[in-house]
């Protein structure tokens, strides 16, 4: 028999572990006053964390990308406008500014009721939760789901194509998915997957793998691809790059043979030429003259 003091003891360690399984207590977030939040799993359940401190990215600042800009701004606007508009594949090599375009919108159009909800691949199979507690809401939101890609077999995979089809877990019209990837149909691609292609009526028709890699794909309305830049487009990002960090940290506009030979053995060594590596070499060069200079 336990005596009161024993079975306080026990009840206490009960209720401190069932609490570590309980999700934390959070408030109803106020969409007027937070632009974007994260979809944050615990244990069975989940809950929406508001993101207090952004990416002050503008568009602007997004330079070699502007036929990618226009057509995903125009598409944000029919969006905010309650007019017909798409969900939006952003595929392509990393680093060259999918994830940063999104983040430039909202900072754009929070002022008109976009509004943000970030959420990880793993955590697709609670949409129709996120879909329940944004029930209502006056706003827009744009779901992203960045660097996503799936391996056969992933009940997420199924979740979104679901959620994209307008079956039963179908996307309210007051949400897009916007997703990026490095891969164009989101799943693997295999050498083997051009064995299934088939000749039907002398027209050439794609087996059944491919057809399921590229169904999911399908169900988006916009793919917008984003491609390394040719050795020109690189120079003339880093030297607009360097031209405004230079303007900001008040030193003199610079553009060098050394500067220049610099900019392309940066890009040699990170073996790419995209936005990234433009704004880090631009990085690193301001801040190598502004300590040559202090």
């Amino acid at each position: 028999m336990f005596n009161d003091e024993d079975l306080k003891a026990q009840l206490q360690r009960v209720l401190s572990s069932v609490e570590q399984l309980l999700p934390k207590a959070v408030g109803v977030i106020d969409w007027s006053r937070s632009w974007a939040a994260n979809w944050r799993r615990h244990s069975f359940a989940g809950y929406l964390e508001p993101v207090d401190d952004l990416d002050p990215v503008q568009l602007e600042d997004l330079l070699g990308i502007d036929k990618q800009k226009q057509i995903l701004e125009e598409n944000t606007r029919q969006f905010i406008a309650g007019y017909p508009s798409n969900n939006v594949l952003l595929w392509g090599t990393r680093g060259t500014g999918k994830s940063t375009l999104v983040r430039a919108l909202l900072n754009r159009y929070a002022e008109t009721g976009l509004r943000m909800i970030q959420v990880d691949k793993d955590d697709l199979v609670y949409l129709s939760d996120i879909f329940s507690a944004i029930k209502g809401q006056d706003y827009r939101f744009i779901l992203l789901c960045d660097d996503l890609s799936f391996e056969a077999g992933e009940s997420s995979y199924k979740m979104l194509k679901s959620a994209l089809d307008g079956s039963v877990y179908a996307a309210p019209e007051h949400v897009r998915f916007y997703v990026t990837s490095n891969r164009r149909y989101l799943l693997p691609e295999y050498e083997t997957d051009n064995l299934g292609f088939k000749m039907v009526n002398n027209e050439l028709h794609a087996g059944e793998g491919v057809e399921e890699k590229s169904s999911l794909a399908d169900r988006f309305g916009l793919w917008v691809p984003f491609h390394l830049f040719t050795q020109d487009q690189y120079l003339e990002l880093v030297q607009q790059i360097v031209a405004r960090l230079s303007a900001e940290n008040q030193l003199p506009p610079e553009w060098s043979e050394d500067l220049h030979a610099a900019a392309i053995k940066w890009s040699h060594d990170k073996s790419k030429r995209c936005g990234r590596t433009a704004l880090q070499f631009s990085r690193y060069w301001v801040g190598q003259q502004l300590l040559k200079r202090g």
